[in-house]
């Protein structure tokens, strides 16, 4: 069935004088689509320097179509080691590197993209050990893994939960342990939002962050882990990871975060079904977007932090330094996060004489562009951002049926027809976005609404997701 054969034949032979441990056999291996074909496989060890010697077990699926195509190649973990995703590795194992998206036969062999892979591989060690407990919960994983490849697709697949979640009522995880992830922990803790705190750290190999002062000084009800299997049966499930490549465009920035998130998304997803998903990653709603369509979750589940945190401002700053109590209750930052953010309101009092009205308008307009120039001057830390995420956790969690402005599916809201999330007066409960809060009809802020939609649904076109 191959098409190459005798070339394919050839390379095979050359793999083996070099890398005599690996084995082939043929096997079924199922496509994104759900087709199914039988490809060789082609599996072993790849010797990697890295500190000490490693063995890192891989296998290559070769497409009928080799050598003019490239390699389908995963990590082949075993029960005791765990996935460091990464750069060039994602949540399944699934192996990306410069190699195969620049493959042309003759130039591209599989001893070159070996020989890439042990050189990538000692930048960025794929695998680490894990501890005793957590290899009884990575054999999960490392099933979920096999029936990607072993003809079954079916990620909505039954949930299991280890021993340490069991009686855990509400708990919440967040991805990315950098600061911002910290900053969630300590505020959700913080908060009393929910039982238990699972932190995943996705940093590189055996290297720590600041998850070492929570391990260090032991915060209580939190879990710090590399292994997703962690973050099942939670009731939110936080994102704050961003890419730190070396992208030299906007649009590289954000496709780098995107690649990071097709390793994340399916993989938390799929432990915890039922999971509202809160992102604070940047640009917050293009994640969003990208976050809903990764996870197939229902457009109310996904959710960005959005302008929660301007909005919150806003109000405090009407009520406390400008002394508009009446005007905060119903006063919202909305649209695109940055300079493009616009305040908005969900009612007024009705005024029937037109001069009056007129003249209330302009003096709530007053007041709110005061608001906002104060507004500019402050800036979004990653404790504030915490506080927001914990905020936005806590109407969720207990389902409090509180407005908040979040990114979210503004499809349908202003005259907008694309699919964009932006921030929007919602209320917040347990499934999430329980319902959109109606905006007042302003010329002016349904076109700064439908201006973000453009651009951004111009910058989604141009990402491959």
């Amino acid at each position: 069935q191959y098409k190459f054969r005798d070339l394919t034949i050839e390379e095979l032979k050359n793999v083996s004088k070099t890398y005599p441990n690996f084995t082939f056999s043929m096997n079924t291996y199922t496509f994104k689509d759900g087709s199914q074909k039988d490809l060789l496989n082609f599996s072993g060890t790849v010797p990697v320097k890295y500190g000490n010697s490693y063995n890192i077990p891989i296998c290559l699926w070769i497409l009928d179509s080799h050598p003019f195509a490239p390699p389908i190649c995963f990590l082949k973990p075993t029960a005791n080691m765990g996935i460091a995703v990464g750069k060039h590795v994602d949540a399944r194992g699934r192996i990306y590197l410069p190699y195969l998206q620049n493959w042309s036969h003759p130039k591209s062999t599989l001893i070159g993209l070996i020989k890439e892979m042990i050189t990538k591989f000692e930048e960025e060690l794929p695998l680490y050990s894990l501890s005793s407990s957590d290899a009884a919960r990575q054999s999960e994983l490392l099933s979920y893994i096999a029936k990607i490849t072993e003809g079954e697709t079916d990620l909505k697949s039954r949930s299991k939960t280890g021993g340490r979640n069991e009686g855990c009522f509400n708990k919440i995880t967040v991805v990315g342990a950098g600061d911002l992830g910290i900053a969630c922990v300590l505020a959700v803790t913080a908060k009393d939002v929910a039982d238990k705190v699972v932190l995943l750290d996705l940093s590189e190999g055996a290297a720590k962050g600041g998850t070492m002062d929570l391990e260090i000084f032991s915060v209580p009800n939190v879990e710090i882990s590399k292994d997703f299997s962690a973050s099942a049966d939670s009731k939110v499930v936080v994102l704050t990871v961003n890419s730190l490549g070396n992208a030299q465009t906007y649009l590289d920035v954000i496709q780098s975060n995107v690649d990071l998130f097709r390793g994340i998304i399916p993989a938390v997803s799929h432990y915890s079904q039922n999971a509202v998903l809160l992102v604070a990653s940047h640009p917050v709603e293009v994640m969003t977007f990208v976050s809903w369509k990764l996870s197939s979750f229902p457009k109310s589940r996904v959710i960005g932090v959005g302008a929660n945190l301007d909005s919150e401002r806003f109000q405090y700053m009407l009520t406390n330094l400008l002394k508009a109590e009446v005007l905060a209750k119903d006063a919202w930052v909305v649209g695109e996060q940055g300079e493009d953010k616009v305040p908005s309101w969900t009612s007024s009092n009705v005024v029937t004489d037109q001069t009056e009205a007129m003249a209330a308008h302009n003096s709530r307009e007053k007041v709110a562009n005061r608001a906002m120039e104060i507004l500019k001057g402050k800036g979004q830390r990653s404790w504030s951002v915490g506080l927001s995420v914990a905020d936005l956790a806590d109407s969720i969690v207990k389902d409090k049926r509180k407005v908040h402005s979040v990114s979210t599916l503004a499809k349908g809201c202003c005259n907008i027809n694309s699919e964009v999330f932006l921030s929007l007066p919602c209320v917040l409960g347990a499934g999430g976005v329980v319902e959109m809060v109606r905006l007042e009809e302003d010329p002016l802020v349904q076109e700064k609404l439908q201006s973000s939609a453009g651009s951004i649904h111009d910058l989604q076109q141009q990402l491959k997701l």
